[in-house]
C-alpha cells in the first residue's frame, strides 16, 4: 500500500489532476462563501425596505384600535386597545359606511368590467390585424402616458358637464349618471391596451390563420381563441383596476354633488366632524378599505404574476 502511494505521489500526471482537483474544490467552497454573504446582505436590505414599507400600515392598524392617546407619535405597540373606533364609523358618519361600500362595489364593478372589455377589444386589431399605420397609432398612444392623470381634470369635468351626467332629475337615473361620471374617465386604459396586446402578441398567428380559413369572424376569434390564452393577463390587469377603482378619491370629491354617492375612500372624510376629525376613526374606516384589496390579491396572486410575466415576455 505505501509503494502505490508513493508511485502515485510520484506521477506528475497525477499530481496535476490531484493539484486542479484541490483548487477547484477551494473555488468552489469560496465561490458559495461569496453567494452566502451576497444573499445576507441582500436580504437584510430587503427587509430594511419591507419593514419601511410595511411600518405605515402597521401604524395605522394599532392607531384604530387605541381608545386615547396621541396618535402623532412613533410607536411599535397600541397604548390600549378597544373596538370603539370601529363602532363609530357604523354610527359616527354623515353618510352610512355600508352606503359608501355599496357605491364602491358599484363603481369598481362598473368600472372593472368596461375598462377591461375596452382595452381588450382595442389590443385585438392593433396585434393581430394588418393595416397602415397600425404600430404608429399605438406608439401614439403610449406616448400619452407621459401625461400625468391631474392634466385631464378640467377636460374630463367639462365633459362629464356636457354629458349631462350630474343633472338631477330622478333618484335612481341620477345615481346610474353619477356612477358612470366616476367611471367614465378611467374606461380608457393605455396600461391594459399595452399589457394585453402584449398577451395577444404570444399568441401564434397560425391559431389566428386557421380561424380565418374556417370562416369564423374576427369577433369568435377573438372571443374563442385569444380570450382563453390571454387569461391570465386579462385577471391581472382586472386586479389593478379594481385597485385603482376601490381606491378613487380626488375625481369622486370634485364631481359627486351628492355625498351618498361617494365611494369608500372619499366618504371616509365624512367621519370629520364640523370643527374636530376623528382620526383614529378614520384609520379605522381605512383599515376596513384595505382589506378588500389584500383578499383580491391572494385570491388572485397566482394569476396576476403569471399575467404580468407574461404580458412582459410576449
Amino acid at each position: 500500500m505505501p509503494e502505490m502511494t508513493v508511485a502515485q505521489v510520484s506521477n506528475p500526471h497525477d499530481s496535476a489532476v490531484l493539484e486542479h482537483a484541490r483548487v477547484a474544490a477551494e473555488l468552489k467552497a469560496r465561490r458559495k462563501r461569496h453567494n452566502r454573504i451576497t444573499n445576507a446582505v441582500a436580504y437584510s436590505i430587503l427587509i430594511v425596505i419591507a419593514l419601511i414599507m410595511l411600518y405605515p400600515f402597521y401604524w395605522t392598524l394599532i392607531t384604530s384600535f387605541e381608545p386615547t392617546g396621541n396618535i402623532y407619535e412613533a410607536k411599535l405597540l397600541p397604548k390600549g386597545f378597544s373596538l370603539r373606533n370601529y363602532a363609530e364609523i357604523f354610527s359616527g358618519t354623515t353618510v352610512p359606511f355600508w352606503r359608501l361600500i355599496v357605491n364602491s362595489l358599484v363603481i369598481c364593478t362598473l368600472g372593472v368590467t368596461l375598462t377591461v372589455t375596452l382595452a381588450a377589444l382595442a389590443a385585438y386589431p392593433l396585434s393581430k390585424m394588418h393595416f397602415p399605420g397600425r404600430d404608429l397609432i399605438f406608439y401614439a398612444i403610449l406616448v400619452l402616458m407621459v401625461l400625468p392623470n391631474e392634466s385631464g381634470l378640467i377636460v374630463n369635468y367639462i365633459t362629464t358637464i356636457k354629458l349631462g351626467l350630474l343633472q338631477q332629475t330622478n333618484p335612481v337615473v341620477d345615481a346610474i349618471r353619477q356612477y358612470m361620471a366616476v367611471v367614465l374617465p378611467g374606461l380608457a386604459s393605455i396600461v391594459g391596451l399595452f399589457l394585453l396586446r402584449q398577451a395577444y402578441l404570444s399568441v401564434p398567428q397560425e391559431l389566428i390563420e386557421a380561424a380565418r380559413i374556417d370562416g369564423a369572424p374576427e369577433l369568435t376569434i377573438w372571443r374563442r381563441v385569444l380570450l382563453p390564452l390571454a387569461l391570465p393577463t386579462i385577471v391581472a390587469f382586472s386586479i389593478l383596476e379594481f385597485v385603482a377603482y376601490w381606491n378613487s378619491f380626488l375625481w369622486a370629491r370634485i364631481m359627486l354633488p351628492d355625498k351618498d354617492m361617494m365611494p369608500l375612500s372619499a366618504g371616509l372624510l365624512e367621519l370629520s366632524g364640523t370643527f374636530s376629525t376623528n382620526s383614529r376613526a378614520v384609520m379605522a374606516g381605512a383599515v376596513i378599505t384595505i382589506i378588500p384589496i389584500l383578499i383580491v390579491f391572494m385570491l388572485g396572486q397566482k394569476y396576476f404574476m403569471k399575467g404580468l410575466e407574461g404580458a412582459v415576455k410576449g
